[in-house]
């Protein structure tokens, strides 16, 4: 089995194209399906210290449909990754096992998952001060787990869920302001 390091490189602006490069792939083999899809992680926020794999999220108005998708994504190179305690969305992944270049997730499109990645993703890029506390937090995280992938993520999740019940709140008061 290979361990699956936690090795975090800087901010890479290829990044992007890379995502937009696979998003024309996908959009292409599933023939323009999706309802949305967006880069996801921390090589979709500038400056930002990651693990060099790119999260993309495809929203679709149904999972039961995915299934049809696994050969098209296959073709290019998408492995179905059956995860059963997921339920609210299925992954895909592209590259040697540990040593992922891309994941695929796909959810149903604004749902509660899919809205808590992009609040995530867009509060680190509105505020320069959470996106320094969690650039601290994964240096630290990657030090103490670097051979523990999943501890490392694990540790992660309380700053992650106080950003998203953070930005939650900000859009809700901002929302309620232009009533």
């Amino acid at each position: 089995m290979t361990v699956s390091i936690v090795e975090l490189h800087p901010y890479n602006p290829d990044w992007e194209s890379k995502f937009e490069w696979e998003k024309t792939r996908i959009l292409k083999a599933l023939r323009d399906i999706t309802l949305a899809i967006e880069h996801i992680g921390s090589t979709s926020i500038k400056g930002l210290a990651a693990k060099p794999i790119i999260d993309i999220m495809i929203g679709v108005q149904n999972l039961n449909q995915v299934a049809d998708w696994i050969p098209s994504l296959l073709d290019i190179e998408y492995e179905y990754v059956p995860k059963p305690e997921f339920t609210d969305r299925r992954f895909f992944r592209k590259g040697p096992w540990g040593q992922g270049i891309c994941h695929l997730h796909i959810f149903e499109y604004d749902s509660v998952e899919w809205q808590d990645k992009i609040l995530f993703r867009d509060y680190l890029r509105l505020h320069p001060e959470a996106l320094g506390e969690y650039a601290c937090l994964k240096e630290e995280l990657a030090l103490i787990h670097k051979l523990d992938r999943y501890a490392y993520t694990e540790r992660k999740g309380p700053f992650i869920r106080r950003i998203i019940e953070t930005a939650r709140i900000e859009k809700e008061n901002i929302l309620s302001e232009e009533k």
